[in-house]
């Protein structure tokens, strides 16, 4: 799992899924080629194509007529999308099915939003009206035995972006749903089985379309309530009277489930100002126009249009290290020697350079029981989540018996410790810094040396068995620490750990 890891947070999410479907268009036309599947590789490619071409051209019309920022890669899934469910062509009439389910799905993404975000899964809505108006639904031609084993490459996906409990009952529901109508129905569970295996998109769709991050809900009891209920749409047995539900409808009811428990919003924001805070690192500060609601602790996914974007692509998800009640929004970035193109492109950001704010998500945020005794564990950057809930819990004036320990390779890289001396004050909230390069050590370094172990846990945090821990920072550094807490005994249930997917 480490080497799934490491190479999962070297690739952005968009980027993962681009090369999955890329290679299972590949891989079909092969087996176009062989004769397993029923379709020409020509017909495969053109069609994939045709599609792709579309997307992009409509994609530069409704980006144009909107004045809003156009995501190479999101166009590019979409076609792709497309191209895995709906049959390739064969004909002038299926061309045309093609192409309007190309321009719909690009349509959706501008003309069916809410405050600058698209309601439904663009793909979809886009599928389900031209099987309205154009007579033509999708084959889900994906769904099929020979295509099954690579498909489920798909759940790389899944654990890059976390969606784990929101898949697992998604596949929980549709199952329970399926095998209970069979059963119900008197057919052969065995029967069920083969066909829900070989002649179903169970999971590419539950891979690629359910898990689309614009139109899930935000944190992991509603993404299960969302995968529940999708699930039971899903099944093909399921009905309400004559009309039975297909996948493609499903997913559109699940995203109405999904605006109702969190409206969704993007925010189109300039730069307020840029502030060296240590070093390498930058506070980038903005003024929203608009009023937003987020927990302290929570992420956002921030889209960068630049050129020359690199493998890396032009997006990436950032804590957000403002607490809800200061005006400004900020993000502590930490930059590096030969870092991406989108790493570039925000150091050289302006008041005129517009970046986008999507995707309000997290369950890494405060306990509601104000009682409960937490310690924070911050490596590095990681501090932002915790810069959030701290400066919150000053501004509303909330005591809470939380330690913060927080580890740096040297002095010179402790960020906002301003905000920790002023919890210390008012609210008697302890930060222990800790410094991990001995050779760089201050004259008069009165914090701890070395890294956050056993040892220093035990000295400074001796009822450590009765707190609640919170991890932020590099994945390998948070799961180092979260093994350290393992092995002194502290139970998984009272650790959390933020979300920090690598190049998402």
């Amino acid at each position: 799992m480490k080497f799934i890891d490491s190479f999962l947070d070297k690739i952005t999410m968009y980027r993962l899924v681009l090369y999955y479907l890329l290679f299972l268009i590949a891989l079909a036309s092969v087996f176009g080629l062989l004769g397993i599947l029923p379709y020409s590789p020509l017909s495969i490619i053109v069609s994939t194509g045709f599609l792709v071409a579309v997307c992009w051209v409509f994609n530069k019309i409704f980006s144009w007529a909107f004045n809003a920022p156009a995501n190479v890669e999101s166009f590019f899934i979409s076609a792709l999308i497309l191209a895995l469910i709906l049959t390739p062509a064969k004909g002038l009439n299926d061309v045309s099915l093609l192409f309007w389910a190309a321009v719909l799905t690009i349509a959706s993404k501008y003309i069916l939003a809410i405050n600058k975000i698209h309601l439904f899964n663009p793909v979809a809505v886009a599928v389900v009206l031209t099987a309205l108006g154009f007579n033509g639904s999708a084959s889900w031609w994906i769904g099929t035995a020979s295509m099954l084993p690579f498909s489920l490459l798909g759940l790389l996906v899944v654990r890059k972006i976390r969606r784990n409990d929101l898949v697992f009952y998604f596949f929980l529901s549709s199952l329970a749903t399926i095998f209970g109508f069979s059963f119900l129905q008197g057919g052969s569970m065995v029967t069920t089985f083969k066909q829900v295996m070989t002649a179903s998109p169970l999971f590419f769709f539950a891979c690629v379309m359910l898990t689309e991050p614009l139109t899930t809900p935000p944190t992991r009891p509603l993404q299960s309530i969302y995968g529940a209920l999708v699930g039971v749409l899903f099944a093909p047995q399921f009905h309400i009277g004559s009309l039975y539900t297909t996948p493609e409808q499903a997913l559109i009811i699940g995203n109405i489930f999904s605006y109702i428990v969190n409206p969704k919003y993007k925010l189109l924001l300039n730069l307020k100002d840029k502030v060296s805070i240590a070093t390498d690192t930058v506070d980038f500060i903005f003024n929203p126009k608009q009023k937003f609601a987020f927990s302290p602790g929570q992420y956002m996914e921030w889209t960068l249009p630049h050129k020359k974007a690199d493998s890396r692509g032009n997006r990436r998800y950032f804590t957000i290290a403002s607490s809800p009640t200061e005006e400004d929004l900020r993000l502590g970035i930490k930059f590096y020697a030969n870092g991406s193109s989108y790493k570039k492109a925000m150091i050289a950001m302006n008041g005129h350079t517009p970046i986008v704010g999507a995707q309000v998500r997290g369950d890494f945020t405060l306990p509601k029981d104000t009682n409960k005794k937490l310690v924070f564990i911050a490596g590095g950057i990681g501090i932002t989540p915790f810069r959030s809930m701290i400066k919150y819990l000053i501004d509303t004036k909330q005591s809470r018996p939380i330690i913060l320990l927080y580890a740096n390779k040297t002095v010179d890289e402790i960020v906002y410790h301003e905000i920790f001396t002023q919890a210390q004050q008012q609210l008697g909230i302890q930060t222990i810094y800790t410094l991990t390069d001995k050779t760089k050590l201050p004259v008069n370094w009165q914090g701890y040396v070395g890294r956050i172990d056993e040892a220093l846990i035990h000295s400074v945090v001796p009822d450590f068995k009765e707190r609640i821990f919170y991890l932020s920072g590099p994945r390998a550094m948070v799961n180092a620490y979260e093994n350290t807490l393992k092995s002194i005994g502290v139970p998984s249930d009272q650790i959390k750990t933020d979300f920090f997917p690598g190049f998402v």
